[in-house]
């Protein structure tokens, strides 16, 4: 480093504490960055690549972005994952000597973005952290440094924990420098590129206070390691951070990442977009921080059946109370999102506009509250009390800053007339200042008699009387003091204008320094009332998720869930919620879906496309949105409450675990088998699929048997292995249903109703018709069809030999021309029929078949 300029030195020794990161070296109005940083930063963000001399034979590959535009440049590498250290001047160079002192000012990574653009308006953004003990045992913590909002859990396994930071969708996962490779490489398999390490545990007195309700010392540790990384990242105050609520997942409904994903209930499993899932048919919310919430409460559906109920009792209040739900709706539709102005007021990164959109908010909560009032339910002045109104923070920034005011708080203008005296008279100054400077200028032009003459400004030479050349004779010596000359004009000064051009320039930038002093001290004292604001805050997210739910029951026409504890499901008239929606409801056909004690199992069959998935996927959504507080898309519906939905639907290979579809399959399975319980819900669509038939009709019966005899969980299996119907004369506690279906004219009409028993046929060949198969295809497969349901396992081919048409020469170069010969089939089924071993019925079952065979062969010529 002895042959680098000193910048440069400076510039490596702030880099090695980040080696890990983008430095944004600040020099003047630009964020340089050098060396790997400068190649790898202009790859990314596509800005010019050049070079320096850095006091080496070689010249320093550099690039960089001007200070004002860096926020965007920072967002394009956050969203790649990458992480940006802000490394800035921290003393005057006007007082340095040598190199100006630079320090890292803050590290912003995937997990701890601030700046609202980089922020999902309707989603969390956790940072989250895994802690592994000697016991096999582990937590996680995790928090939104954009909210506040932090929590830890306990859970008894790697999988499971696994399970948690993905269901979060955590940004960042912070983890121990000697964490087990294996967790690294899950997170990293599951999609979470983006980890820190953090070795410091240690609860220190800063953040004691965060951590002090939390009674296991393992839970301590866990949060702790993760507010070290926040506090080391940002280096500036997080006093906005709650304190730290320990949960059991055990508390909630659990469903797993893959579950949760086959029954699209934040994002589609085509496309992972919104539009399609459950989060988007629900958001009728009207704050930000009210839709956030809603994804929380779809991801942990509660157990808790007084804890539900309640829910669904503000609910039916709301859907009874059309018009005060209305006028709740408008007042929420003026509350900001309290969440992260809280936050960004402690960060600091708060402006006067923030200030005022939090005023806003708060003058809308009298309103809210009166509205709750006026439904004339005890439950609803109960949450009416709840709420907040903060009238001191209102009145104080009503009282303080102006409706528009501008971005910037270091330019002033933005602090209103009569809130501080001082304030007061430094503008009164400034503007009688001006005021006196305009009539000065008449009144010396009416005693010189030049009506050219004008009294001007500069930052050079101040406020000064100009007298074109032309004019000067007209003036007596000695009126004015000379103080610039100019090509055709002379400008003076007197001692009175520069008496008050002292007065004005003072009142001018004191006004300046003294709003921005004041902006500061109205920052602190909203500051104190951070756990207020969030109180009042969670209060709103809650009313404006409950509110939602009764906007959409009343407008997609759901009704009030009971629950049951013989653990019964009785849906009538049941209806896929999202389905429902994109489709005209008036097409959709509702279904019902009866299980009790003697039914722990459906045995699901039926033609594909026919409407077995969404069954299945109807029954599971039905039950979340009860278990959230929602009513529920049916005419009745009577449920037990589940403590776990296991799905296995769809396939899909894991390319980046190289797992095969029939892999994934089966670990989805084991996990569903491993973990559910008798109060689980089971959801199996097709399972054997991805194997022989043989193989695939084998486990998939096993299985059945294994969930039937030794779990006993309420399960809804589909299945094209029509072998397997049978079962119901096995399983005490299986029942056959199926999607009906008919047959006309030779296509495939699907009823999409679920009646009782088995199938009669697949329907798979009409299914690939609709797709347009060729007709020739078509014609053989049915040919093939009726081959195989007669147990002729062989069915000769009828495609020809290759042959090269010229010369026709066969594949091994002699001249083989074959005749193509098409076998009769009738005569050689006929051959193969022993007739005297037939009961009657069985003949006559014989004789429909070759008639259909006959058909068939008829209508192929």
């Amino acid at each position: 480093m002895k042959t680098y300029t000193p910048m440069i030195q400076q510039y490596l020794k702030v880099k090695a504490e980040v080696p890990d990161a983008f430095l944004f070296f600040r020099l003047g109005d630009f964020y340089e960055m050098f060396f790997d940083d400068a190649l790898n930063a202009s790859r990314e963000l596509e800005i010019t690549l050049t070079a320096r001399d850095g006091g080496v034979e070689e010249k320093i590959p550099m690039c960089g972005v001007p200070h004002h535009a860096a926020a965007g440049y920072i967002e394009q590498l956050i969203d790649k994952g990458f992480k940006v250290a802000i490394c800035e001047q921290t003393e005057d160079p006007k007082q340095a000597k040598g190199v100006v002192k630079r320090e890292i000012v803050q590290m912003i990574t995937p997990g701890t973005v601030m700046d609202s653009r980089s922020l999902e308006e309707k989603e969390n953004h956790y940072l989250a952290s895994v802690t592994g003990f000697d016991d096999d045992t582990y937590c996680v913590a995790h928090l939104d440094l954009s909210t506040g909002e932090s929590k830890v859990a306990m859970i008894a396994t790697r999988e499971e924990a696994i399970h948690e930071v993905v269901m979060l969708q955590a940004r960042e996962v912070v983890l121990a420098s000697d964490v087990a490779p294996a967790v690294e490489k899950m997170l990293r398999e599951r999609g979470i590129h983006s980890i820190s390490m953090m070795d410091d545990c240690h609860v220190i007195d800063s953040f004691a206070h965060l951590v002090m309700e939390l009674k296991q010392t393992k839970l301590q540790t866990t949060m702790a390691r993760l507010l070290h990384y926040a506090h080391k990242t940002q280096k500036r105050s997080l006093d906005h951070l709650q304190k730290t609520t320990s949960y059991h997942v055990d508390s909630f409904l659990r469903m797993d990442p893959n579950s949760k994903r086959n029954l699209e209930l934040t994002e589609t499993i085509r496309g992972n977009g919104k539009k399609g899932s459950l989060v988007w048919l629900l958001d009728e919310t009207m704050t930000a921080m009210g839709a956030r919430l809603m994804r929380r409460w779809i991801d942990r559906p509660l157990i808790d059946r007084e804890q539900i109920e309640g829910r669904l009792t503000l609910v039916e209040v709301f859907m009874d109370r059309y018009f005060e739900r209305q006028t709740l709706r408008e007042g929420l539709k003026g509350v900001y999102d309290l969440e992260r102005l809280a936050g960004r007021v402690a960060f600091g990164n708060v402006n006067a506009r923030d200030l005022v959109q939090l005023k806003k908010s708060l003058q809308q909560i009298p309103l809210i509250q009166q509205t709750l009032s006026e439904m004339e339910a005890s439950e609803m002045v109960t949450e009416a009390s709840k709420l907040d109104p903060c009238e001191d923070i209102a009145d104080l920034l009503e009282a303080a800053i102006i409706e528009q005011p501008p971005l910037a708080i270091k330019e002033g203008n933005f602090i209103k007339d009569r809130f501080n005296e001082e304030l007061d008279q430094y503008r009164d100054a400034s503007r009688n200042g001006k005021s006196w400077i305009a009539e000065l200028e008449q009144k010396e032009r009416e005693k010189t008699g030049i009506r050219s003459l004008k009294i001007g400004y500069n930052r050079v030479f101040g406020y000064y009387i100009e007298v074109t050349k032309a004019n000067l004779h007209v003036l007596a010596e000695g009126t004015y003091e000379r103080r610039q000359t100019l090509t055709n004009a002379e400008r003076f000064i007197t001692p009175e204008l520069k008496e008050k051009e002292t007065l004005i320039l003072q009142a001018d930038e004191r006004s300046t320094e003294l709003e921005y002093e004041l902006f500061q001290i109205l920052r602190e004292t909203v500051k104190k009332e951070i756990p207020r604001l969030q109180k009042l805050a969670h209060e709103i997210s809650k009313l404006d998720v409950l509110q939602c739910f009764a906007t959409v029951s009343e407008n997609r026409h759901y009704v009030k869930p009971t629950f049951n504890e013989e653990r019964f499901v009785n849906i009538k008239d049941g209806r896929h919620p999202v389905v429902e929606k994109v489709m005209d409801a008036q097409e959709y056909v509702p279904n019902d879906c009866h299980m009790d004690n003697d039914c722990e199992m459906l045995l699901i069959t039926g033609p594909n496309m026919s409407g077995k998935s969404t069954y299945m996927r109807q029954v599971a959504l039905t039950s979340v949105l009860a278990q959230i507080g929602c009513f529920v898309p049916a005419a009745k519906a009577s449920l037990p409450i589940f403590d776990r939905i296991f799905t296995r639907i769809g396939a899909a290979d894991d390319l980046v675990s190289g797992q095969s579809t029939f892999m994934v399959e089966m670990l989805e399975a084991q996990h569903a088998l491993a973990h559910a319980t008798q109060n689980s819900l089971v959801l199996f669509d097709e399972i054997g699929r991805g194997t022989s038939t043989y193989d695939g009709m084998a486990l998939a019966q096993a299985i059945i048997e294994h969930v039937h005899d030794r779990i006993g969980a309420k399960t809804l299996f589909s299945t094209h292995y029509h072998e397997l119907v049978g079962l119901s004369d096995e399983l005490a506690k299986l029942v056959n249903v199926h999607v009906s279906a008919v047959e006309q004219n030779g296509h495939v009409v699907f009823l999409h109703k679920i009646k009782e028993g088995p199938a009669d046929k697949s329907y798979g060949i009409h299914v690939a018709k609709l797709a347009d198969l060729p007709t020739s295809l078509i014609d053989r497969a049915n040919e093939l069809l009726i081959g195989f349901e007669s147990g002729n396992k062989k069915v000769e081919s009828e495609v020809k030999e290759p042959v090269d048409t010229l010369g026709q020469l066969s594949l091994f170069g002699e001249s083989t021309p074959k005749k193509s010969k098409k076998p009769d089939r009738m005569k050689r089924e006929m051959v193969a029929l022993n007739v005297l071993e037939l009961t009657p019925l069985e003949a006559m079952n014989e004789l429909y078949r070759l008639q259909k065979l006959a058909q068939t062969l008829t209508e192929s010529k």
